[in-house]
């Protein structure tokens, strides 16, 4: 095998890579006498079908093996013996001609590959990193809220007596309705026994004020216009009107909180029901305490490494986020018009997360091999359990999938993988506390989810 380096530009390497013909017909002579013993031809003994009968049968068939086998070989060979490490997988260019001669075996085998190999960069130490961790203290007043908001939608109702009764807020109004837009139902805009209680601002802003004042029995059309950023895309700016039949009105009863209210729940006293909530807001505000402090580790990182990057990966990764970009502007039935939004500038944008996530990606995968930061299977498991759950009775399935699918099993590993190595940060990092309000810790910062992600 003689292989010549044609291109050395940066991260970009290209090869020239020449495997006699001689060799290939000597694979070829091993691998037919190999198949002699196995296959069986009328007119001859087993293992006694002549080298030239085999070759006339199987040749080709064997060839087009035996040379896929080798630029499978060749090319990992070639890339150990140089010590490189490919960003991706070398593209191989053989031309269509050149194949046929080489499966009828009259060339040497010559291809070409083209790659890019990932930067080599210094890692450097990490105690110099400084990092503020925001914390929520939470006090018993915060639980007691949390508590009493639990109680007051499981607060007692009875019926308002008498048939000139009229609605107040604070009723619970029991009632049948249709919603349309431009006088055709739209879906999920009817009920038969939908339940409102007026003032909880549950429904869409005005709908609750215009049943102010109904009594049982009444038919009324209620008018609303959807907000502009409407969870349904469908709904969202458009004018609507439902027509309303009222069915019953209930006045609210009282509300008590003690440890009969806990029973009620499946709880022993009102105690452990305060414990549950405190370890529930704990788990809550400990979840955006580590999404912004990862933020801030990956700024940092962001901000300490600057290195080429294989184009390949960095183009990926765009292809990647604008695909999905694009997919939430077609749900949405949105343009870059609509939005104001330049398409060239928008794309200028993203490419800059696009690199910013194969840079930290690189950072955090040179970082947890240097120092020998594993995925165990138990961890990995875990993981593909937690998949299992959120598809009840396909569970075999799933399992099934990733056993089968090795980048799917990569995806559960790779969020595993970069977790450690930002625990494993952290704790080399310099990281101090910070209380703050509870609006300013679940407060989401511009482009957080986009631009923090590695």
């Amino acid at each position: 095998m003689q292989v010549t380096e044609t291109l050395s530009d940066g991260l970009k390497r290209e090869l020239k890579v020449v495997i006699p013909a001689d060799d290939i017909a000597g694979r070829l002579d091993t691998y037919l006498e190999d198949l002699k013993s196995k296959v069986r031809i009328k007119g001859f003994r087993p293992g006694k079908v002549p080298t030239a009968h085999m070759k006339r049968l199987y040749g080709r068939q064997a060839m087009a093996e035996i040379v896929s086998t080798m630029l499978n070989e060749t090319t990992t060979k070639v890339v150990d013996e140089r010590k490189e490490r490919p960003a991706l997988q070398p593209e191989i260019n053989l031309s269509d001609e050149d194949a046929e001669k080489v499966l009828a075996g009259e060339i040497d085998l010559s291809y070409t590959m083209s790659y890019e190999v990932l930067p080599s960069f210094e890692i450097g130490a990490f105690d110099d990193i400084e990092i503020e961790r925001p914390i929520v203290e939470i006090s018993d007043e915060g639980v007691m809220e949390q508590v009493e908001q639990i109680a007051e939608s499981n607060r007692p109702f009875a019926p308002k007596e008498g048939k000139s009764v009229k609605a107040e807020n604070g009723d619970r109004v029991t009632m049948s309705y249709v919603g349309k837009i431009d006088g055709e139902p739209f879906e999920g805009g009817a009920d038969e026994n939908g339940q409102l209680v007026l003032g909880s601002g549950r429904f869409i802003p005005g709908f609750e004020d215009q049943l102010v004042g109904v009594k049982k029995g009444d038919e009324t059309v209620v008018t609303v216009k959807f907000p502009d950023d409407y969870h349904a895309d469908f709904l969202a700016g458009k004018e609507a009107t439902f027509d309303v039949t009222v069915k019953d009105i209930e006045a609210p009863g009282e509300l008590v909180v003690d440890d009969e209210f806990a029973k009620g729940l499946g709880l022993e006293s009102l105690d452990k029901l305060k414990e549950i909530i405190r370890g529930q807001i704990e788990s809550q505000f400990g979840q955006a305490t580590r999404t912004k402090v990862k933020r801030q580790l990956l700024d940092k990182l962001d901000e300490r490494y600057d290195f080429p990057l294989p184009e390949k990966l960095v183009e990926n990764e765009f292809d990647n986020i604008w695909r999905q970009v694009l997919a939430d502007m077609e749900r949405a039935g949105k343009s870059f018009e609509d939005e104001g939004a330049d398409e060239e500038a928008t794309k200028a944008d993203y490419m800059k997360i696009a690199q910013r996530r194969v840079r930290l990606g690189l950072v955090l995968s040179e970082i947890g091999e240097t120092n020998k930061i594993q995925v165990s299977d138990e961890e990995l498991q875990r993981a593909m359990y937690e998949q299992v759950r959120q598809y009840p009775g396909q569970e075999q399935q799933v399992f099934e999938y990733f056993q089968k699918n090795p980048a799917a099993l990569a995806g559960l590993r790779a969020p595993i993988y970069e977790d450690k190595v930002v625990d494993y940060l952290l704790e080399l990092a310099k990281v101090t506390d910070k209380v703050v309000t509870k609006e300013d810790l679940l407060k989401a910062d511009e482009d957080e989810d986009e631009a923090a992600e590695a």
